[in-house]
């Protein structure tokens, strides 16, 4: 039986990290748009799934050697994009930098000191996000990964004014 608070579930995602180099698992929370169907629109950011972002509607299935609803495929884009950041000053505090990127209108998460993670909504313009990244990169404040980057927000920084300084780490 899946994991369920209220009207949400929780998904099992394993995939392979290049970051901690092993076998991983996350689970998103999700809400059913078509249980029958097997269809879920995640409600949370990826804290280290590759490839998928908050909003995405997915096909899941139970699965009984994970004894999990499992993830198998996207099946609609949000169009949002997901950056993994690490802080990587310990004098400045998480929550500072992710004010930084709440007021350009992105939603963050934490997973812990250190380590949270961005959700730059469709409706947000990336070419306005990318510079204070790449600035704090360069500052070496943080260190991100964009582990995934819409077809949207992709168009727009291929319009937009090229950053400096491209992440180490470009997943998607």
């Amino acid at each position: 039986m899946p994991d369920t608070l209220d009207d949400t579930v929780k998904i099992l995602f394993r995939f392979y990290s290049p970051v901690l180099e092993k076998w991983t698992v996350e689970r998103l929370w999700a809400k059913a748009i078509d249980i029958d169907k097997g269809w879920y629109q995640l409600d949370n950011i990826p804290f280290y799934v590759l490839g998928i972002a908050y909003d995405d509607a997915v096909f899941a299935e139970w699965d009984a050697t994970e004894e999990a609803l499992t993830f198998r495929e996207v099946i609609r884009r949000s169009g949002n994009s997901t950056i993994q950041v690490v802080i990587m000053n310990a004098e400045i505090a998480t929550n500072d930098v992710r004010a930084i990127f709440d007021k350009l209108g992105c939603e963050t998460e934490k997973f812990k000191e250190g380590y949270f993670v961005i959700n730059v909504p469709a409706a947000v313009d990336y070419a306005t996000v990318l510079p204070r990244l790449s600035v704090l990169f360069m500052k070496k404040v943080l260190d991100y990964a964009e582990a995934f980057i819409s077809d949207h927000h992709l168009a727009a920084t291929q319009k937009a004014e090229k950053p400096k300084i491209k992440p180490r780490w470009r997943f998607w």
